[in-house]
């Protein structure tokens, strides 16, 4: 699709998308085709969806136009689908609704190509998910890592999902791979990148202790150096949504440290914003990093945690980014290993197929030669389908079919849960046992 399709005519690209993080990828990839292609971004409504401050911020430097965006409630899309006639649908939401949009979407007639993808670091591959993009014609990963590993996963598994390599959108600033380790491409303007920046994660690290400790060095690197900032890039205002819910925010962590140090911040505006004036970057695993690494700047990734799957961190400490709280309170930064950039996230840009494979699905489909992707098998027909909208939608799916779903199904979930948690009781309790 590189220059316009095949067959001289301009590919019709429709995103569908409702959080943060999957907004800000969506327009950022939709942005880097909108030269060459018809796109239009639907922002579906659902109970996480952005607010207009969060939407601004996604669509920053996105190169999408606004007017090539939409709000659309759930009970309108498929109709709007209709109307747009896309080639290609790409499905930019959590695995729950990507599994429900999926079986809209390939109810339409003609079908649509249906792609897919994860907005951000996606070491470690997960089954999960596969299964719930399994009706999916394409998976585009970041890396020729995340390219490999979803790969094996996928063949071990039997999913046979096609996946497709393409540069982070959002992490071009600088001039992409190019650019990486060269300090002398950081922003400069008339405050002095002197920020040490902190992106701030819902669920990494998971409980309130962990999240005290950071908020704690956030406020000890303050006081280290009065003369230059500490900015904790928040995600969300309060009132606003994120991807995946937040429990012990850090405005109200650092409010129980009393006065705060006048050069620790917070901030809501965009990360591309918030890198503008930074000296370097903190985090525990947020994509922010490979950002923050595409325009040469230094990066922490806290180890107080450690390193595991839980914490997505296991690329991170590949890179050698890894550093205590000492070092981040003396800012101690760094950069990525030289070997370690082309096989995660800063590869050349022609090795980037997703727009070829997605040509060719779309040259197939006009074919009439493109196969349907079966839904996953499971339990429960047309209840269970009503069941799993209902979850992944929650007030925004108005059907009576999902409400009534809902009301047999929340009941019967709390019975499995209860018998699931008997039953591994009993096998502990067993394995307990002292031998005869």
């Amino acid at each position: 699709m590189r220059g316009g399709s095949r067959a001289g005519v301009r590919s019709r690209i429709i995103a569908i998308a409702d959080t943060d993080s999957y907004v800000k990828w969506a327009a950022a990839l939709l942005g880097t085709v909108a030269d060459r292609h018809d796109v239009t971004l639907l922002v579906l409504e659902t109970p996480l969806v952005v607010s207009e401050s969060q939407r601004a911020a996604a669509l920053s430097d996105s190169g999408l136009a606004t007017h090539d965006v939409e709000r659309i409630p759930y009970a309108r899309l498929s109709a709007r689908l209709g109307e747009l006639r896309p080639d290609a649908v790409l499905l930019a939401a959590r695995g729950p609704l990507v599994r429900v949009l999926a079986r809209d979407v390939a109810a339409l007639r003609p079908r649509p190509v249906i792609v897919t993808g994860l907005p951000g670091i996606s070491i470690p591959a997960t089954r999960k998910a596969l299964v719930y993009r399994t009706q999916c014609d394409q998976f585009i990963v970041h890396s020729r890592r995340e390219l490999r590993e979803f790969t094996a996963l996928s063949e071990r598994t039997g999913f046979g999902a096609r996946f497709a390599l393409a540069t982070l959108p959002f992490a071009r600033t600088g001039g992409g791979a190019g650019s990486v380790g060269d300090e002398a491409s950081q922003a400069s303007g008339e405050r002095p990148p002197t920020d040490l920046v902190f992106a701030a994660q819902a669920r990494v690290p998971a409980t309130r202790t962990d999240r005290l400790r950071i908020a704690r060095m956030l406020v000890r690197a303050a006081q280290a150096d009065p003369s230059r900032r500490v900015v904790v890039k928040l995600r969300a205002a309060d009132g606003e949504h994120q991807t995946h819910i937040e429990h012990d925010g850090y405005p109200e962590l650092l409010a129980t440290f009393g006065p705060l140090p006048p050069n620790l911040v917070t901030s809501t505006a965009p990360m591309s914003r918030a890198l503008d004036t930074a000296q370097g970057l903190v985090t525990v695993s947020s994509t922010a990093a490979i950002e923050a690494i595409a325009r040469g700047l230094p990066v922490i990734a806290l180890d107080t945690f450690g390193v595991s799957r839980a914490l997505i961190n296991e690329t991170l400490a590949d890179a050698g980014l890894l550093g205590s709280e000492e070092d981040i309170v003396a800012r101690r930064l760094r950069h990525p290993a030289a070997g370690w950039l082309h096989d995660n996230y800063f590869h050349p840009a022609e090795a980037d197929d997703w727009e070829e494979v997605a040509a060719e699905l779309i040259t197939r489909r006009r074919a009439g030669e493109l196969p349907p992707r079966a839904a996953l098998p499971r339990r429960g027909g047309a209840l269970r389908d009503a069941w799993e909208r209902r979850v992944a939608l929650g007030r925004s799916d108005t059907s009576a079919s999902g409400a009534i779903a809902y009301t047999i199904g929340v009941p019967v979930r709390a019975v499995v849960r209860l018998v699931h948690r008997a039953r591994r009781t009993f096998v502990l309790g067993r394995s307990a046992e002292p031998a005869a």
